[in-house]
């Protein structure tokens, strides 16, 4: 593939700003579905269809970034950066997915917390996309990210504990549940990797 030495640098920030936007609408639409299941107004193919949007920018990403020889920051932090948001839509889908593979017939609070706080997490990841070009209240939009990601860490150790310790509950969904929570947490913890990312372009580039 050939190198352009005439820069596109402002499509890289078009598209991580596109990246953005899509994890915060999976997000919505994922806490929607769990808020609302089993008869919510969200299916599992419209998440799918975000993932598949992601996958798609992600693409778009690369591939710019291999035709270019003048990029906005460095090769290695477009890369990772452009991953880690797609590893969030990722996970993001895969808790949904799993929702309805289990047949599970209800959410819990746990998973309702874990939710609302992906959304804020994703919120703020975005908000620090859209103003990368100007770096514009990045910093502040990354610390957020970062007491989110704490966040998250309590509540699926306070979910995980309330699953082992009701006797009651079927061991079989107890695995299921920790699946779910893994996902949502793995998908707290790449919106927190993105954002470390993002912590070192602009350190990088003040």
């Amino acid at each position: 593939m050939r190198l352009t030495l005439v820069p596109r640098t402002s499509e890289f920030y078009e598209l991580f700003a596109q990246a953005g936007a899509n994890a915060l609408e999976a997000a919505r639409k994922t806490e929607t579905r769990f808020r609302e299941y089993p008869n919510s107004s969200v299916a599992q193919a419209d998440v799918k269809a975000i993932e598949n949007q992601g996958d798609q920018i992600t693409h778009d990403i690369i591939q710019l970034l291999n035709t270019q020889y003048v990029t906005p920051f460095d090769r290695e932090d477009i890369y990772e950066l452009a991953t880690a948001i797609d590893d969030v839509v990722d996970l993001i889908e895969e808790a949904s997915d799993l929702l309805e593979l289990y047949g599970l017939e209800s959410t819990t609070k746990h998973a309702l917390q874990q939710c609302s706080i992906l959304v804020s997490a994703v919120e703020c990841l975005d908000r620090a996309l859209r103003g990368l070009r100007a770096v514009s209240g990045v910093q502040a939009s990354l610390v957020e990210v970062k007491r989110f990601e704490d966040e998250g860490d309590r509540i699926v150790r306070e979910a995980i504990a309330a699953l082992f310790q009701d006797s009651r509950i079927d061991p079989l969904l107890v695995i299921r549940w920790k699946d779910i929570f893994d996902a949502l947490e793995g998908a707290l913890d790449a919106c927190e990797r993105a954002a470390h990312v993002l912590g070192n372009v602009v350190v990088k580039n003040a």
